[in-house]
């Protein structure tokens, strides 16, 4: 069984996918306790796989995208929490595109389509397992404030390959200091051009 905090339709406002629609499944329960997080993923309701499978299927039929299934993303929480590899094969096995948004500390499933690693703390907390076991990220997306050193928070990510590198300003619910944090990271980004800048897009729009 799967503790699902909600399984919902809209777009990805993030990232290298922002603007893609997709099928969220937001899992409950987190290893961190993350300050600035705005996300309810405390409560949940037991799922088994395939009542899972069988949602999303019918979500799919009922908005006519049989033909042209959406991405499936994968959130929390913490999805690396309950997300195994047999998980995502049953996902591919309805034609899906299985994206993951994690924060880097447990091995992700190998066989992921698309991983988001979002790092949290200063230093990077030290994984249980052993980082760097499961699949690579594809992309870094590092909330950024006032007290973000990006490049402290790459140390001890096994970063194979060359992954998009994201920073995105903190969402504080105070509109000055996230006005603050987003000229903070504009500025930090034209210094290390390496960076991206991710905007909540979902949010300037008012979606969900």
């Amino acid at each position: 069984m799967k503790r699902v905090n909600d399984i919902f339709y809209s777009l990805q406002g993030e990232g290298r996918n922002t603007g893609r629609a997709a099928l969220f499944v937001r899992f409950a329960g987190c290893n961190l306790k993350c300050p600035f997080c705005d996300t309810d993923f405390a409560s949940y309701h037991e799922l088994s796989e395939d009542y899972i499978m069988a949602e999303l299927v019918v979500r799919c039929m009922d908005l006519g995208l049989m033909e042209e299934k959406p991405m499936v993303v994968l959130t929390g929480g913490e999805p690396t929490l309950q997300v195994d590899e047999y998980f995502v094969d049953l996902l591919h096995e309805e034609d899906f595109y299985v994206a993951m948004e994690s924060n880097g500390i447990l091995p992700a499933p190998r066989n992921l389509d698309w991983l988001t690693v979002s790092p949290k703390g200063d230093p990077p907390p030290t994984p249980p397992q052993g980082r760097g076991v499961g699949k690579r990220p594809d992309e870094i997306k590092i909330v950024f404030d006032e007290h973000c050193d990006p490049e402290a928070l790459l140390q001890g990510l096994c970063l194979e390959g060359r992954p998009l590198l994201y920073l995105q300003p903190c969402d504080t619910g105070d509109a000055e200091r996230n006005r603050l944090f987003t000229a903070l990271c504009v500025e930090y980004i034209k210094r290390h051009p390496k960076w991206r800048l991710s905007l909540q897009t979902h949010k300037l729009i008012g979606i969900a």
